[in-house]
């Protein structure tokens, strides 16, 4: 691992944009003897300290998968337990993340949440809109086909209005109208707890992403590990399908 003595920034060609699929909470507190409550505040926890490393050695986009579509057929205590921390963290954001820059961002569907929380998420977004570092994608209520129908419908409705000519509809027209527009494809992402697939995470954007998976649990995944995994990823010589 390799670093600027000057500015502590890893010196060989970071990604612009990670993705990482926090999972594998509840089977880290479960290993512990603990309700799997803990394990999903442990993994808050971990999140605001990866995402403050990010920030420090200059990831210009984060997107983070917090909580699927399919996560709302999870039993109702542990759905509430995770808005619950949400909650928490939207009310501390301002002092956590104070001086650091980060823009955030909640993609997802919002009809899904409760009034309280939407109005928190836009109080967040609104105040840190002019911040210029790290824009942080808190993925929530989110779903990929379910982002790509959102954009199709988008699209649909464009063309019945008459804005546009359906054989206007191509790749970039639907990327406009994805919730990440205007930010670049997520180059690498990251799975912890051993599972090896996307599950409904940036379906659209991931076409030409790299990816790395470990055994780690998300709670147990550390800087050095981030280091590891962006290390991988430097090894790797991505073609985008040509030669």
């Amino acid at each position: 691992m390799i670093f600027s003595k000057k500015n502590k920034k890893h010196e060989g060609e970071m990604p612009k944009h990670i993705g990482i699929i926090m999972d594998g909470n509840g089977r880290w507190a479960r290993r512990r003897g603990l309700p799997r409550s803990a394990g999903h505040a442990a993994g808050a926890e971990n999140f605001k300290r990866i995402v403050t490393f990010c920030g420090e050695i200059g990831i210009a986009y984060l997107t983070v998968y917090a909580f699927s579509t399919e996560n709302w057929n999870r039993p109702q205590a542990e759905v509430d337990e995770i808005m619950r921390l949400m909650d928490i963290y939207l009310d501390d954001s301002y002092k956590e993340l104070e001086g650091k820059n980060v823009v955030v961002k909640i993609i997802g569907e919002r009809g899904m949440l409760t009034q309280k929380l939407q109005d928190k998420i836009a109080a967040l977004e609104k105040h840190t809109s002019k911040n210029t570092g790290l824009v942080l994608n808190i993925a929530l209520s989110y779903g990929g086909r379910q982002e790509i129908v959102h954009a199709a419908k988008e699209c649909a409705r464009l063309a019945a209005e008459g804005k546009i000519s359906p054989d206007d509809i191509d790749e970039e027209m639907v990327s406009s109208h994805i919730y990440t527009a205007g930010q670049p494809d997520p180059d690498f992402i990251i799975r912890p707890s051993g599972e090896k697939r996307l599950s409904n995470f940036l379906t659209w954007q991931s076409a030409y992403s790299e990816f790395w998976f470990s055994d780690i649990m998300w709670p147990a995944f550390t800087k050095k590990h981030l280091m590891e995994a962006i290390e991988e990823y430097q090894k790797r010589n991505r073609r985008f399908g040509a030669l």
